[in-house]
């Protein structure tokens, strides 16, 4: 009774946060910033396509800073995707599809849309607001945008201090959660299914609601821990170098075995996207007619799917981005405008269209070949990957959703570092370290959890980040359209302008004087 209160209570605030309110808050501003900004994620497509993923071979994009308390742009870039390329670009847009039908897919590209400008605004601020902490090290965050420069308001100073204590203490919670029990068990789970070992699975080492808990599952729960810990216990020099060998990797690996799918199956092609045009905004489309989906829950699932797969808005991949090695606000808020169309516009959209050129929903009546949102994706990788008893889709989707989820928990415990780092104050050296110390070991508990209830509230507390943050961003959206505008003066318009760098003085003097020497566009 006491656990069905918690579960009934939290529904009602995440109903709330990810619904009736957050979601739209979100998206309105997005459409804010992109206004503001006179639609830059258009505007300057080729200019911010030419500095991110065409400037990827660049010795300074990158090369590995000599600087030890930052990393480089790449390196921050793959750290933050490895956070928001997860479970969500498999088993999330399965969902928003199975929920919601191909038009939430739709409703994802508009979340996308709008939020590559909030990432960039986030960013921006990231590098703005950003200091050096007593190790020398970059630290940046939704924390301290809310109290330096949303507090900076006349009497705003409590507030401001308030909104970022509420913030850090739910990415905390969050990255226990989201970012640590709920990705493993997705792991183990997908893991189990995937590659049988009978002699393990049968081994229960006891039964909680109704569920198993095996030998098997144990097992990967030691394995992770132990793997998890090398790399997080290492700091985030050592996330950032395992995320930069493991993100490209993956990234481009599902992305050709998800056209593999597609062009194997090009003949539906043109219906998938039919659907997904047609379907976002009939009401009784033929998908509504026949499951009851309406307008209001397929807008809501395509929106909610995307924010949770890109996590543009809820000031969670700031925190690593403010440890880059560039001195230019903006163009770390470039980084942040791809970071959203490589997680959601190519990635997302690749899932989604190998669900549904595969066969594996029926697109007029919206019945799926399995009730569970991996293995749908899975079951539409075996349409084409699948020899005789040897279904190599499912391996395939199963080693993805690991080595996603495996990158998401370490990109997530920096998070919950830094977060623990600004409400630890001068303790931050010995907070810090048993933050990650808890952190490891919370993994075995994920490993061999049997309720939902956990990835539940952690959910929310996912969700709770975001209403402080967005707060703070519209807030100082009039500083985001200072620096853009001041960065376009100076860098695309070559006006002779004074550069806005940094919130504070000698930071700015520093950094001017790096954009002297080395001649950095």
């Amino acid at each position: 009774m006491y656990l069905f209160d918690i579960s009934k209570f939290n529904d009602t605030i995440n109903t709330f946060i990810w619904t009736k309110f957050g979601v739209w808050l979100l998206i309105a501003t997005g459409i804010i910033l992109t206004l503001l900004t006179k639609f830059f994620q258009v505007t300057h497509v080729g200019h911010w396509m030419k500095k991110t993923v065409g400037s990827l071979f660049e010795k300074k994009v990158k090369g590995h800073s000599k600087d030890k308390g930052s990393i480089s742009q790449f390196q921050a870039l793959c750290t933050a995707l490895a956070a928001t390329v997860g479970v969500g670009n498999i088993a999330g847009v399965a969902a928003a599809i199975m929920a919601g039908g191909p038009g939430a897919v739709f409703w994802m590209w508009i979340a996308a849309f709008f939020g590559m400008m909030t990432n960039f605004s986030e960013n921006i601020l990231g590098i703005y607001y950003r200091r050096r902490n007593k190790h020398g090290e970059w630290s940046g965050g939704a924390m301290y945008y809310l109290e330096d420069g949303l507090g900076g308001y006349k009497g705003m100073k409590l507030v401001g201090k308030i909104l970022a204590v509420i913030f850090a203490l739910c990415a905390i919670l969050a990255s226990f959660g989201i970012g640590n029990m709920g990705q493993v068990n997705k792991i183990v789970l997908n893991f189990t299914r995937a590659f049988k070992n009978k002699a393990l699975t049968d081994h229960v080492l006891y039964s909680s609601g109704g569920k198993d808990v095996t030998l098997y599952m144990l097992i990967i729960g030691i394995v992770l821990l132990v793997v998890v810990g090398i790399v997080v216990l290492g700091g985030l020099q050592r996330i950032a170098l395992v995320a930069e060998k493991i993100i490209p990797f993956m990234v481009v690996m599902f992305i050709l075995g998800s056209l593999g799918i597609i062009f194997g199956n090009a003949a539906h092609i043109g219906s998938a996207f039919k659907a997904i045009f047609s379907m976002a905004f009939s009401k009784q489309a033929v998908w509504g007619g026949a499951c009851g989906v309406s307008l209001k829950t397929i807008m809501t699932q395509g929106c909610k799917r995307g924010v949770f797969s890109n996590e543009a808005g809820l000031g969670s991949s700031v925190m690593v981005h403010s440890n880059s090695n560039v001195v230019e606000p903006v163009k770390q808020g470039l980084w942040g405008i791809f970071e959203v169309f490589a997680d959601t516009i190519v990635i997302c959209t690749m899932t989604a269209l190998t669900i549904l050129t595969s066969g594996v929903i029926d697109l007029k009546t919206g019945v799926a070949v399995t009730d569970d949102d991996s293995t749908l994706v899975a079951e539409a990788f075996n349409t084409v990957f699948k020899v005789g008893k040897f279904e190599y889709g499912r391996y395939f989707i199963a080693l993805a959703i690991t080595l996603f989820a495996f990158t998401t928990v370490l990109g997530w415990s920096h998070y919950g570092t830094k977060a623990v780092e600004y409400l630890s104050g001068k303790h931050a050296s010995v907070a810090t370290k048993i933050y990650k110390v808890v952190f490891v070991c919370m993994i075995l508990s994920g490993a061999l959890m049997t309720s939902s209830i956990a990835w539940d509230i952690s959910d929310t507390f996912n969700g709770m980040m975001m209403i402080p943050n967005l707060i703070g961003v519209l807030a100082l959206s009039p500083l985001v359209m200072k620096l853009t505008k001041n960065y376009v003066d100076r860098r695309l318009k070559g006006k002779d302008v004074k550069p806005m760098l940094s919130h504070f003085p000698e930071i700015e003097a520093e950094h001017e004087r790096i954009i002297k020497e080395t001649g950095e566009d």
